[in-house]
């Protein structure tokens, strides 16, 4: 389905620290690539006619989606469309969408209490990208203490946090802050009440999330306590909205970093939640949440209606792992300054995210090389670029980029033979000349940078005018003169696992819980190397559904109060979580299934008839691939 959406190809994968962009050793498997079965279009169908209902909260969190009846839709398009000053006058800064090109929103989650005479305080700045060309989105989150110059139209103010941009000048001033930080434009203003918030987790019937500590504070109003309330275990679990929101919110034991990164897990968990269980029938107290506390503010004054139907389409059709998260490298603890060239990687990071990070990733692991296809340096790739929509200059201009790209261009002396046979090329066209070594991968990587090109092998008709390139290049109408952001190779290295055995720090736990559950226990005789059991709470069992139990044990890495990871068993085989694995492999006879994080293994899963066992990494995926799988071929059985 065509949109009219664009760029953005490329790579992206954040690192995070302690080697954690490199994969584990090679094991001697065959490698199977797992495929979803396909989910029932007439459900999505139905679910994307109310894009509405979800874009405004779920972009918010990191999608755009929901579905229902007509009548409500299109009376909620109405009811959220920009309606209060405040946005009416930010969306006139929003750059309006090209044919094929990718869409950015800016998301404001906000906090307007009872009482407050003023717009109320900016809790959450997010921006989305969606990329249907590659089918991704991308969310890049700004903590709320990152210090710099806070913008309200041409007014520049003193360099402090980046939540005052919305204090001092409302949606405005956020939206002309996050423009000048980043260089973006956007498209799409989203604005959040979280009171919100909670009307439309309950309604949807909580999110489950899997929570990595104990979180608790009970606020009595002094020193230490004065925040929030807070009362979680660790654990796979369903939270309602306001659980949910103080999860999401919560930063007062580790930092505004850890805040970020719950907030994006919460993002895909909630798209979990609305893929698997959701239901027409909750619509119409759905639309009441939403239409009461979210605005959506575009450019162009456009059929806001139809923009949210394409986008519902594009959010439910998306594969697994294709949500990236982009980071900004910051230092600080109250305070947060980004670096030189901090902000404009994680930019560069978040407009190209890297679709096939967890494939090349396992390559990795499995000592193989990506995709199995030896792949040319630009350098080694020839191009002839040819005028296939009349426009003058367009082929050069092309040729100019591809060559800052690095490619070598092939010019023909005959002016003729630089132009196509015709001009009514509407998507840029990328040949491959099948005779030649490497052609068709080298073909793809030069289609990806043109976004919406089409790749096919060299017709005879084109021969002559080809040169003798490796590509040949028509460029069509939807060629606005640049080049998709230039791929950045993340792929991971790989490097010894970070681990000892010590199945001794659970083994005893586990031998005093085993009667309380009734599928076996397994014990990580495998942890990673600085790691010991969580004190507060080192084991949990817990009903997670009425009909099943499971078992937690919580692990903390180091000397980083956050970096806590799991070991979660339970006889809940259809856990949401579960249902979209990227890659599934046998090792020494057992099944384990792959998830990824863009290219770091966020939980490994190791399935039998009865239960699964999961190794859940850190919130920021701190362990590295090897150190994860490593732990998850040392579950032995309790004996």
């Amino acid at each position: 389905m065509r949109t009219t959406l664009k760029r953005g190809i490329g790579r992206s994968a954040g690192a995070n620290g302690n080697g954690h962009a490199v994969l584990p050793p090679a094991i001697l498997s065959p490698v199977t690539r797992y495929t979803q079965p396909r989910q029932p279009r007439r459900r999505w169908v139905l679910v994307a006619r109310f894009l509405l209902g979800f874009l405004a909260l779920a972009v918010l969190l990191g999608l755009g989606s929901a579905g229902g009846a007509y009548l409500y839709y299109h009376e909620s398009v109405q009811a959220v469309a920009a309606h209060s000053k405040d946005v009416k006058i930010a969306q006139k800064a929003l750059h309006i969408v090209r044919a094929n090109e990718p869409a950015i929103a800016l998301v404001i989650g906000y906090d307007k209490r009872k009482g407050d005479t003023d717009r109320g305080r900016s809790d959450t700045m997010m921006l989305l990208r969606a990329d249907p060309i590659n089918k991704s989105i991308s969310m890049l989150s700004f903590p709320r203490d990152l210090i710099t110059p806070v913008w309200c139209g041409n007014t520049e103010y003193a360099v402090q946090r980046i939540n005052q941009a919305y204090a001092i000048c409302g949606a405005k001033g956020a939206l002309d802050t996050v423009k000048k930080l980043t260089g973006l434009p956007i498209n799409y203003l989203i604005t959040v009440n979280f009171k919100g918030f909670i009307q439309v987790v309950d309604r949807v019937g909580g999110v489950w999330v899997d929570v990595d500590r104990r979180y608790y504070n009970r606020n009595v109003g002094t020193a230490g306590t004065n925040y929030a309330n807070i009362d979680l275990r660790p654990g796979y679990q369903r939270l309602n909205g306001r659980d949910a929101l103080s999860y999401v919110r919560y930063r007062h034991t580790d930092s505004d970093l850890f805040r970020l990164a719950r907030q994006q897990q919460f993002v895909k968990a909630l798209k979990q939640q609305i893929s698997s269980n959701f239901s027409v029938w909750k619509i119409p107290r759905l639309v009441d949440a939403i239409t009461h506390n979210v605005e959506v503010g575009q450019a162009g004054g456009g059929s806001l209606e139809k923009a949210i139907t394409r986008y519902a389409y594009f959010a439910f059709g998306l594969p697994s792992g294709h949500f990236f998260q982009s980071k900004i490298d910051v230092t600080g603890y109250n305070e947060l300054s980004a670096p030189p060239g901090a902000i404009a990687s994680a930019v560069r990071d978040f407009e190209s995210p890297d679709v096939e990070a967890p494939r090349n990733a396992t390559a990795v692991t499995f000592g193989r090389k990506a995709a199995g296809v030896k792949t040319l340096p630009p350098s080694h790739v020839s191009i002839s670029v040819l005028n296939g929509n009349g426009v003058t200059g367009s082929a050069s201009n092309a040729a100019y980029e591809l060559g800052q790209r690095g490619y070598r261009i092939v010019i023909s002396p005959n002016a003729a033979d630089r132009n196509a046979p015709s001009y009514d090329y509407f998507h840029t066209m990328v040949y491959y000349d099948k005779r030649q070594p490497s052609a068709r991968i080298a073909g793809k990587k030069v289609a990806d940078l043109f976004g919406d090109a089409e790749l096919k092998r060299l017709p005879a008709a084109l021969r002559t005018k080809a040169q003798g390139a490796l590509v040949t290049v028509v460029v069509g109408s939807t060629f606005h003169g640049t080049l998709a952001p230039a791929p950045v190779d993340k792929t991971p290295k790989k490097q010894p696992a970070y681990a000892r055995e010590d199945p001794s720090q659970s083994a005893s736990l586990l031998k005093s819980v085993r009667r309380k559950v009734h599928f076996r226990l397994m014990v990580p005789t495998v942890v990673e190397r600085s790691s010991y059991i969580d004190r507060e709470l080192p084991v949990r069992v817990y009903s997670i559904t009425k009909h099943e139990r499971a078992v937690r044990l919580t692990f903390l890495a180091g000397s980083e109060l956050s970096a806590y990871w799991g070991i979660e068993e339970t006889s809940w085989n259809d856990a949401p979580v579960l249902e979209q694995p990227n890659f599934k492999h046998k090792i020494k006879g057992r099944e384990f299934y792959f998830y990824y994080d863009g290219a770091h293994l966020h939980m490994v899963v190791l399935r039998t008839r009865k239960a699964s066992y999961w190794v859940v990494n850190t919130l920021d995926d701190h362990l590295s691939n090897e150190t994860m799988i490593e732990i998850a071929k040392g579950l032995k059985p309790l004996r």
